[in-house]
């Protein structure tokens, strides 16, 4: 296929010099072209500086699984849905589509260094880097721009913008990904700019766990996180502005002096968006009493709960694998499992627990989300000890257990004790590991894949959940085998046991509510 530059009467097309229309015309056919190096300084505020490379925020390991997660079907099933690359839309022949494969996303980053280090900024743009190829981009290029503030109108400033505009037009682009929260102003005001979809780290972050979603409660929890951030973002185009008809149009039938200027398109979507995000909160309010129910049971036979919280991409799931076999879904990307799973697990000296594997955070998680999974994060708020993995292999260790910390404030969390659990030990630099173990004093270093440090991190899960506490010497007839059997299970810690020829002799811990169970064969020697 051939393509003529329009040499009409299009003054900007005339405008235009032989290369930006054979970088146009590249771009929408989706053609690899080689980037633009971006690392010159322009705009106002300072220098941009390009950051390339593997996104720092998705591990570097030669092998994804271990012999703990299990067939891990359901990333198989994920994968099979997988964007393509080079899959372009401008296809000869429909046989080039494969089967269930999108064509990938080009897109462009762009942050500002506001604060902090230039290393600090540059490693958010890797994790900008690493939501974006998790959501199924390939990411091209990027910049910063140091500036103290975001402009109000474009978020870069005018000079720093129109590089953007270059970069993507020297790339082939069809998005770009800024590294913050845009007002709706300042996105629209940066996409008349730079010509291409713009979309902000916020949406990113929507779109994957809209991706991810499996259960009933994470699509709606998802869902209603999207339609809030979505509301004040709605935008006209051409009919969309236009007035609903009243009178006796469309059947109405209200008569003479009805007539009046009606409803725009906007305000109906906004009305309907409100109608069914009061839906979504009665359905996910529904759902709370299952989750509430299943608490109270482990309360009331006062089961031990710890929650596996931390990082996204931090190995939470890998971890609950090696320690239950539980064989949930492990990809080396950024949230790649959304809905809690809860196993049961048991100390060396037979006491039962059960561990939860939480939602990952992200630095700048958004308060949507918070919102939405306030009754999930409720797994970490009432569990009996949290276990924070840390990936030590990222740049930024400090960073992410800030980060976390951050949201266990807003979920009511921080005054559960918890384990810093520093993971990836294996791929980590040794100076890192020893200054994070300086300045967290409770803390195990493992590594999920290897295996290295799991039999340290059982201990202390065992010597910090709460244990039967009420010391009991019992003498039990031999009839009653069914409190012989309770004194085997998770409520109670056998000291001794002796078989006299009036019963069972036996020595115990146990917890209040069986204790009292047991006072009628209480013995006082």
């Amino acid at each position: 296929m051939t393509s003529q530059p329009n040499t009409g009467s299009d003054p900007a097309a005339q405008d235009m010099s032989p290369q930006e229309i054979q970088a146009v015309i590249d771009r929408i056919l989706a053609k690899d072209v080689p980037a633009k190096n971006a690392g010159t300084s322009g705009g106002e505020g300072g220098s941009g500086k390009a950051v390339l490379g593997k996104a720092q925020a998705i591990s570097r390991l030669d092998e994804e699984h271990s012999t703990y997660d299990g067939d891990q079907q359901d990333l198989e099933e994920r994968r099979a849905l997988r964007r393509r690359a080079g899959l372009s839309t401008e296809l000869e022949d429909v046989t080039e589509v494969e089967y269930r494969q999108l064509r990938l996303e080009r897109v462009v980053l762009a942050g500002l260094w506001s604060e902090g280090t230039l290393a600090d900024a540059e490693n958010s743009l890797r994790e900008l880097a690493a939501l974006a190829e998790t959501a199924g981009s390939e990411v091209l290029d990027g910049l910063v721009q140091r500036r103290d503030k975001p402009d109000p109108g474009t978020f870069l400033g005018s000079g720093k913008a129109q590089e953007l505009k270059d970069i993507v037009m020297a790339t082939g682009a069809d998005t770009v990904v800024v590294d913050a929260e845009l007002a709706p102003s300042q996105r629209r005001g940066l996409e008349d700019i730079v010509k291409v979809k713009v979309i902000d780290r916020t949406a990113l972050i929507l779109d994957i766990f809209a991706q991810h979603a499996k259960s009933r409660e994470g699509k709606a929890q998802v869902e209603l996180a999207q339609l809030e951030y979505l509301l004040p973002r709605l935008r006209g185009w051409g009919e969309s502005m236009s007035r609903q008809a009243g009178g006796q149009v469309g059947g109405a039938a209200a008569g003479m002096g009805s007539r009046g200027p009606g409803e725009t398109k906007i305000e109906l979507d906004r009305r309907r968006i409100r109608t069914r995000m009061a839906k979504l909160r009665r359905e996910i309010a529904a759902m709370k009493p299952a989750r509430e129910t299943k608490r109270a049971n482990r309360r009331r036979n006062e089961v031990p709960s710890v929650a596996i919280a931390g990082y996204t991409n931090a190995g939470k799931s890998s971890l609950l694998n090696r320690l239950t076999d539980a064989g949930v879904l492990v990809e080396n990307a950024l949230f790649a499992t959304l809905d809690p799973t809860v196993r049961k697990a048991e100390t060396a000296d037979g006491l039962g627990y059960t561990l939860a594997d939480t939602v990952g955070f992200v630095r700048s998680l958004p308060t949507q989300l918070v919102e939405a999974f306030r009754s999930t994060l409720e797994e970490v708020a009432d569990s009996d000890l949290i276990l924070h993995v840390v990936d030590v292999s990222h740049p930024d260790p400090e960073g992410q257990i800030a980060a976390v910390r951050k949201v266990f404030s807003e979920v009511d969390a921080r005054k559960v004790p918890e384990i810093i659990v520093l993971n990836k030990a294996d791929a980590a630099d040794p100076f890192v590991v020893e200054r994070l173990k300086q300045r967290e004093p409770r803390h195990v270093v493992v590594s999920a894949r290897t295996g290295e440090g799991i039999p340290e991190l059982l201990k202390a899960i065992s010597e910090s959940i709460p244990r039967p506490s009420v010391k009991m010497e019992l003498l039990i007839p031999y009839e009653r085998g069914d409190l012989i059997s309770k004194l085997h299970e998770s409520d109670a810690e056998i000291l001794s046991l002796d078989h006299l020829e009036a019963g069972t002799r036996a020595a115990v811990m146990v917890r209040e509510g069986l204790a009292s169970e047991l006072e009628q064969f209480v013995v006082n020697d």
